[in-house]
């Protein structure tokens, strides 16, 4: 299937920013790295780096959302489906040689304390990730405070694994994470959903 020459630039920023972050990807790596032109780039992003990094931004959240919902989907108990997606997390980050982090971690530490869209962009993935982990712990029959405070423990619990993984060229730290959240949330005593 042919990848439009928009698609390739989205992506393609995805993939710089997972591993080199915002202010690292250049608006000319991105043309390289795409096999784009800069007049193509402009066309599509007429806002220009920062237009282009919200529309990656949000690629990067759809593809994080897909596994986390397939993760959530594989197992009916919520530790566990937890767990596996702290393991296809690790495996993933060690296939690529420890580098494709999650793009929208990396932008928003460059865009704390500001109100950009990128920011923006980020805090809705966040959000989004959240609402997935608290639907199903919701379905599962936790109470809604509790599944909410749980749910926002998993993604952050999560988002800094991963990051301390990539640090540590280890997988470790995501399996040791998924480890603990999968005790905490059973710990609720709330199990799997009736069938």
């Amino acid at each position: 299937m042919q990848t439009s020459t928009r698609d390739r630039i989205v992506v393609a920023t995805a993939r710089l920013l997972q591993r080199q972050g915002y202010v690292g990807t250049g608006i000319k790596q991105i043309a390289t790295e795409s096999q784009a032109t800069l007049g193509s780039i402009y066309h599509f992003f007429p806002g220009g780096k920062e237009a282009v990094a919200v529309a990656a931004i949000r690629h990067g959240d759809q593809e994080f959302a897909a596994l986390l919902e397939g993760a959530l989907d594989s197992e009916r108990d919520p530790a566990e489906a937890v767990l596996s997606c702290t393991r296809e997390l690790a495996a993933g980050l060690k296939e690529s040689g420890w580098v494709d982090g999650c793009p929208v971690t990396a932008a928003a530490l460059e865009t704390l304390g500001t109100d950009s869209e990128l920011q923006k962009a980020c805090a809705d993935a966040l959000n989004g990730w959240e609402r997935l982990v608290r639907d199903k712990l919701l379905g599962c029959g936790f109470a809604v405070d509790d599944a909410r405070e749980l749910a926002t423990t998993v993604i952050s619990a999560i988002e800094g694994a991963e990051v301390t993984a990539q640090v540590n060229r280890s997988e470790e730290p995501l399996l040791a994470t998924g480890r603990q959240l999968a005790r905490l949330i059973g710990s609720y005593g709330v199990g799997a959903p009736r069938r």
